[in-house]
């Protein structure tokens, strides 16, 4: 079983510390929600576990089985089996998704075999097909050039295509939820309960409770001040849903003085 190790990690951006301290443990089979105020770093989380370069890493470290996933491009991390679903999925007028999802697992195949050819267009559409089919997708989806034009929903389902694809280890979702009403949360959310099991480990980054009625996480963390400051089960994003955060902000001011 994979594991995903988040040790002690200080992230700057322009000089400014944003993660300070930050730790965590997801295994493979494991949902894990964290949840904060605004500010609190939970984004910049996702982006340097991805590889932004706007993100400088000042300590601590990332293993994804032992080995530094700070070493590793973007690409290469993707490649190790890390993903992540983006708040604000970029359009690409002109590429269709099928055509971006070929693409992808293309060049995965070459970096592992740089003689491959590529996926057959029979064997990629026939795997797209049942992948569609399993998220109760549309098949003239496929067909429609990536996120342009598309609604929030639309832009969210695209994503977990992506993700039910590529078949990552670790799977990060940063605010899915934003900007999607109850249907389209609902629609997403499926597609997530879908497609968790024991060979893929998730990592919801969410400020709502709502979204966490329907993608049941084993484990909630609440972030504040650029670390995780509380741990628990669903019960605590519970407890957050009915009396906000100023119980746990006063806990941490009495901590550290």
């Amino acid at each position: 079983m994979s594991q995903l190790e988040i040790k002690d990690l200080h992230v700057s951006i322009e000089d400014k510390e944003i993660l300070k301290g930050l730790s965590l443990n997801v295994a493979q089979g494991e949902i894990h929600a964290i949840m904060g105020p605004n500010g609190t770093g939970k984004s910049t989380l996702a982006y340097t576990l991805m590889g932004h370069p706007n993100y400088t890493v000042t300590g601590g470290e990332v293993l994804l089985d032992g080995k530094n996933v700070l070493e590793m491009e973007p690409d290469e991390r993707s490649r190790a089996g890390i993903f992540l679903a983006f708040q604000y999925p970029v359009a690409i007028p002109g590429v269709t998704v099928a055509n971006f999802l070929r693409s992808a697992i293309n060049s995965r195949r070459r970096a592992d075999n740089p003689e491959d050819k590529g996926m057959p267009i029979p064997e990629f559409r026939k795997m797209l097909k049942e992948k569609m089919d399993m998220l109760k997708m549309d098949h003239n989806f496929a067909g429609r050039y990536l996120n342009d034009g598309f609604s929030g929903g639309e832009k969210k389902r695209a994503e977990i295509l992506q993700m039910a694809t590529l078949k990552p280890s670790f799977a990060i979702l940063d605010e899915t939820d934003s900007g999607l009403d109850i249907d389209a949360l609902r629609v997403v959310a499926d597609g997530v309960n879908a497609l968790s099991g024991p060979e893929l480990g998730v990592l919801v980054i969410t400020h709502y409770q709502r979204l966490l009625n329907y993608i049941k996480p084993q484990f909630v963390h609440v972030m504040m001040g650029g670390r995780i400051v509380e741990s628990g089960g669903p019960d605590l994003a519970l407890h957050l849903e009915e009396h906000g955060y100023d119980w746990l902000r006063e806990k941490t001011a009495e901590e550290t003085a």
